[in-house]
């Protein structure tokens, strides 16, 4: 039997500011790292060893992978990074206050590109200055495959092709497996692990720094899942 954590970051300076981040490269905040420690804290305490671990080419999901290693006593550990697990792309959004975006859209508009499976939002200007906030990580990536905005959607399909081919061989061979990524970039596997439909996917909330374990039986078919923390934990939505 396998295990798969899967850890959003900490708090970032952006999310604490209301703002959308997307594939913009900001520092976790101060509530961010302890929440990164805590993770590292309750994982440790499991005493299960953890075989292999991924991350986003963003720095406030290397950065609580790398407070989690060292809570764990792993931090001299070689882990992954892919760009394939970056947070879903904002478009035109990237930086803006969610609230003052709800007034100016409208919540039925707002609602559909924040949380609706296939809707992007505008995309973002060519040379826009978000683009020098990128990781500098960026730029090994093709520049035909950095997207403008994405919906969910777009997010899923580099998402679950990089987990088929990377990660899943790993899982079915009785490895554990850490992926300290993102709000949607996660929702987006478990959209495809949890059987979850389109129509369900926006109810799914994933909080940050609390690590959500899956439990595989051999054919990788979910035997139990559990939030670490149950004072933060949301509700696991599931059509298991």
């Amino acid at each position: 039997m396998s295990k798969l954590f899967l850890v959003r970051h900490g708090q970032s300076e952006w999310n604490s500011q209301n703002r959308f981040t997307g594939w913009v490269d900001v520092n976790l905040s101060d509530q961010g790292r302890a929440e990164a420690k805590k993770s590292g804290e309750m994982l440790n305490a499991l005493n299960i060893n953890i075989d292999f671990f991924y991350t986003s080419f963003l720095r406030r999901a290397i950065n609580t992978l790398e407070i989690i290693l060292g809570e764990i006593n792993k931090d001299n550990i070689n882990y992954i990074k892919a760009w394939e697990l970056n947070e879903r792309h904002y478009g035109s959004l990237t930086g803006l206050d969610k609230d003052e975006v709800k007034k100016k859209l409208g919540e039925e508009l707002f609602k559909k590109y924040r949380r609706s499976w296939d809707i992007a939002p505008p995309p973002q200007e060519d040379n826009s200055e978000n683009e020098k906030l990128y990781s500098p990580l960026n730029k090994h990536i093709d520049k035909t495959l950095i997207p403008k905005t994405e919906s969910l959607k777009d997010t899923y399909e580099r998402v679950i092709p990089y987990f088929n081919k990377e990660i899943k061989h790993r899982l079915e061979s009785n490895k554990n497996i850490l992926i300290a990524a993102h709000g949607n970039s996660l929702r987006a596997l478990c959209k495809m692990l949890l059987k979850i439909s389109d129509e369900k996917i926006n109810e799914l909330e994933i909080p940050t720094g609390n690590p959500l374990i899956i439990d595989f039986e051999k054919d990788l078919t979910i035997q139990s899942i559990r939030y670490l923390d149950n004072s933060r934990e949301k509700k696991i939505i599931s059509n298991q």
